[in-house]
């Protein structure tokens, strides 16, 4: 039992011994934050696990009423739309949270760039926040096709149709991916393993690590700010900046709420494979720049297909991002190299291109994206 603090009661004292609360407190009050012009965007990493947990909250609610096959998919969400009490506002609610996560992501991912907060010994906070973000979008993709709806059927056959351009391994990726050489019912209990099953273990094992780097290393401060941030006294972890992050997050759940009760999460028609697609399938609007960018390359590329070079290009981009920590040594302050002073332009372009991608495709008449049959 502790001595070194204040009696808490004795439920306190029984779990005390047996976890090491006082241990843990003593933790969290020691831990502050940096306070300096750019301290806003050390709240986005406690949005992004807010957001999180209420996807897993309704998550496992949906669970109790979903079935995942092609029969009865369809009909179990329209059961929990139209008979389950607030079964739309919770579908609802995980629908806006599961895009609003994906922005936080985004946003938290390109101020850590721009702030240069992968910096040593931050590396493998950086390849951890990193690995999540590519888990989330594939929870994204999975989950997309669980309603089993026309537009969610057809966008997947669009959107799986692009691992089978990927040379040498492709085809056996598609077909794993697909259950088969379609998209079908094997297809969604493939899907909805992933989504219920792979990607939480996946997520739960990372976070858990990533988490732990964060506590241990703390909150970085980029280094055009250090000098701000010597002169002003950090503000305490607990309970300072966790009641700031309370407040946020009660605005968060309240945007959430008047979002699905304002625009609930639309099921539209049930799949049928031998309808003909519907004009203009898009997928989600966090891959819409992705396939924008895939129509726009001519369909040769130095004698290889453009689709090819196109999903290449994106894979070495992916894989450059990870490798930023290990691209960009300086410490500190210490003067940049010609090429790396370069680097917060460039990640400020492909800022701007993903944006100016997707308005295009939102705004643009394209032609329909799916397959011929």
């Amino acid at each position: 039992m502790s001595t070194d603090g204040p009696r808490r009661g004795r439920l306190w004292d029984w779990f005390d011994r047996r976890l090491g609360l006082a241990g843990l407190e003593r933790m969290a009050r020691k831990k502050d934050v940096p306070v300096h012009k750019h301290t806003i965007w050390y709240y986005l990493g406690g949005m992004t696990l807010f957001l999180f947990l209420i996807q897993i909250v309704t998550g496992i609610l949906l669970l109790f009423y979903y079935r995942a096959s092609a029969s009865e998919a369809y009909e179990s969400i329209q059961f929990i739309m139209t008979d389950v009490k607030f079964g739309w506002l919770i579908r609802s609610i995980h629908h806006w949270a599961a895009n609003l996560v994906i922005v936080t992501l985004f946003l938290h991912m390109f101020s850590v760039l721009l702030l240069r907060a992968y910096r040593p010994p931050r590396e493998l906070t950086w390849l951890t926040g990193a690995g999540l973000f590519v888990l989330m979008l594939a929870f994204g993709f999975t989950g997309y096709l669980l309603p089993w709806n026309q537009l969610a059927y057809f966008a997947t056959r669009v959107g799986t149709q692009i691992v089978g351009v990927v040379p040498v391994v492709g085809e056996g990726m598609l077909r794993i991916l697909r259950g088969g050489d379609d998209v079908s019912g094997a297809t969604l209990t493939r899907f909805y393993a992933f989504h219920a099953a792979v990607l939480p273990t996946l997520v739960f094992l990372l976070l858990a690590l990533h988490l732990f780097l964060v506590q241990k290393l703390g909150m970085s401060t980029p280094p055009s700010v250090k000098k701000e941030a010597a002169r002003r006294r950090p503000l305490p972890f607990m309970p300072n900046f966790l009641l700031r992050d309370l407040v946020g997050w009660l605005v968060a759940l309240a945007l959430i709420a008047a979002l699905a009760a304002y625009f609930p999460a639309e099921l539209g028609e049930k799949a049928d494979p031998f309808a003909p697609a519907p004009a203009g399938i898009k997928p989600e609007w966090y891959f819409v720049f992705m396939f924008q960018t895939l129509k726009y390359l001519p369909p040769h590329i130095l004698g290889i297909e453009g689709e090819v070079v196109g999903i290449m290009s994106f894979a070495v981009a992916a894989l450059v991002l990870f490798m930023v920590p290990f691209i960009d040594r300086r410490r500190g302050d210490e003067p940049a190299h010609p090429a790396f002073s370069l680097l917060p332009y460039l990640w400020i372009a492909m800022i701007a291109f993903m944006l100016f991608m997707t308005y295009l495709g939102y705004t643009e008449a394209v032609p329909d994206l799916a397959p011929a049959t």
